[in-house]
């Protein structure tokens, strides 16, 4: 059994095929979609085909639940707004129907995923550093719990204190509960504009970051084609 845990697609559909096709060549037999397959580039329909065909278990990001509704925004800054209002007239009525039924938190086989926090789910904070990963572990009751949001990789490990550390291979320790950020698949922030996504080997208590080389230059032809902010699709380049 070999898991790939992705999320923060972003509607970046190169980014996405990549990843799936990198998933594939390393024999993944199960896959888990941490959120946010929509927002900021210019796929979003695509992008949740794609996740929809899987059939694997997804939980619900921030920029799905607004793309999702037809209220106001709220809680985004200009130019996440305004992807957010493009991509709702991309998406169809299924589209939309399937992100708002999305669950925030669920377990899968013997760990849980989550978008943002788990002590507060639904109000989309943020888990920069080990007081933020310590509210979460309050309620993590799954030695492993993988989580997004950040799009930034990073690890989370309690045994007493909370400690931090840099992502790459992972030995997970049944003693200890590990809080995991596999990074963001469209639109990466840690200053790496590689696709990222976690390999979970369970028979092998291992998670191993993985950063693939996509197609950037056609998802960004594609974010300015679309009329969105150049600025989305100068980011990329940067992994900021």
């Amino acid at each position: 059994m070999r898991f790939a845990i992705f999320g923060d697609i972003h509607a970046n559909l190169e980014a996405l095929q990549a990843v799936m096709a990198d998933a594939e060549a390393h024999g993944v037999t199960h896959y888990v979609c941490l959120g946010d397959v929509v927002g900021y580039n210019a796929n979003p329909h695509e992008c949740l085909e794609i996740v929809r065909s899987l059939d694997c278990p997804v939980v619900k990001g921030n920029h799905d639940e607004q793309a999702s509704m037809t209220d106001d925004l709220t809680g985004f800054n200009p130019l996440a707004e305004e992807a957010i209002n493009w991509t709702r007239r991309q998406l169809n009525d299924e589209d939309k129907q399937w992100l708002r039924d999305l669950k925030m938190v669920r377990q899968v086989r013997d760990f849980t995923i989550v978008h943002a926090t788990l002590d507060t789910p639904h109000k989309w904070g943020y888990v920069f550093n080990q007081l933020d990963a310590a509210a979460s572990f309050n309620y993590q009751h799954t030695t492993l719990c993988f989580y997004g949001h950040t799009h930034a990789p990073r690890a989370y490990i309690r045994e007493g204190s909370v400690k931090s550390q840099v992502l790459d291979k992972l030995s997970i320790e049944p003693s200890k509960k590990y809080f995991i950020n596999v990074g963001s698949v469209g639109q990466p922030r840690d200053g790496d504009w590689h696709a990222a996504y976690c390999l979970y080997y369970p028979d092998k208590n291992l998670v191993e970051l993985r950063r693939i080389e996509y197609d950037i230059w056609t998802a960004q032809d594609k974010i300015v084609a679309a009329g969105l902010p150049q600025r989305l699709a100068d980011r990329l380049a940067l992994g900021k």
